[in-house]
């Protein structure tokens, strides 16, 4: 049995995963419903896929925060429990992260292996490069965008899609959480 991959991420309207700007986490724009819905989708059974520069990033973020800072919300200290595995060909373990497993090989090869061997769904935040090169080879079940009313065109960093494919998108669910940020979750095929 094959089980899901879905790629989780953040953007602004205009398609960047974070900001070199002010703006803070969330781009400023988190509320009660979002914090409440994304605890929710970390509360299910999953195991979690990283490459190496994401959990470095993710490894630091925490490390230097503090329990009342946001980036400790409940569902990242969720997120941080789940069991997780780690593509690396640099890092090994043990990695400052409960449950987490360093594999080393091509993610492509890692993960085709994990949706045929896992009882649980596969979810990835982040991850872009990494998730970009799975949606090309067919890995990735549904994209799911959390989508911020922000516009990033002069301090945005980290395009989502840069250099990807091209794929249509199926929509399958949406939702707007807190009157303001939408919650696309797509089902991608290859454009041929």
């Amino acid at each position: 049995m094959t089980t899901t991959y879905t790629v989780d991420v953040f953007s602004s309207l205009d398609g960047f995963g974070s900001t070199s700007g002010n703006w803070g986490g969330y781009w400023g724009k988190q509320g009660p419903e979002l914090l409440a819905h994304r605890l929710a989708v970390y509360d299910e059974e999953q195991r979690m896929v990283f490459g190496a520069h994401t959990y470095q990033m993710f490894a630091q973020m925490l490390a230097a925060s503090t329990e009342k800072s946001e980036v400790r919300d409940a569902w990242v200290t969720r997120m941080r429990s789940l069991p997780a595995t780690v593509v690396s060909n640099t890092l090994e373990g043990p990695l400052d992260w409960p449950d987490a497993t360093v594999v080393p090989g091509d993610a492509v090869d890692v993960v085709a292996r994990l949706r045929e061997e896992s009882d649980v769904p596969l979810r990835s935040h982040g991850c872009l490069s990494m998730n970009r090169a799975l949606m090309a080879a067919g890995l990735v079940d549904f994209v799911q965008v959390t989508v911020f009313p922000v516009i990033t065109g002069q301090t945005g960093r980290d395009p989502l899609f840069a250099g990807a494919a091209d794929f249509d998108l199926e929509l399958v669910e949406s939702r707007t959480l807190d009157g303001r940020s939408q919650e696309l979750v797509y089902r991608p095929t290859l454009h041929v």
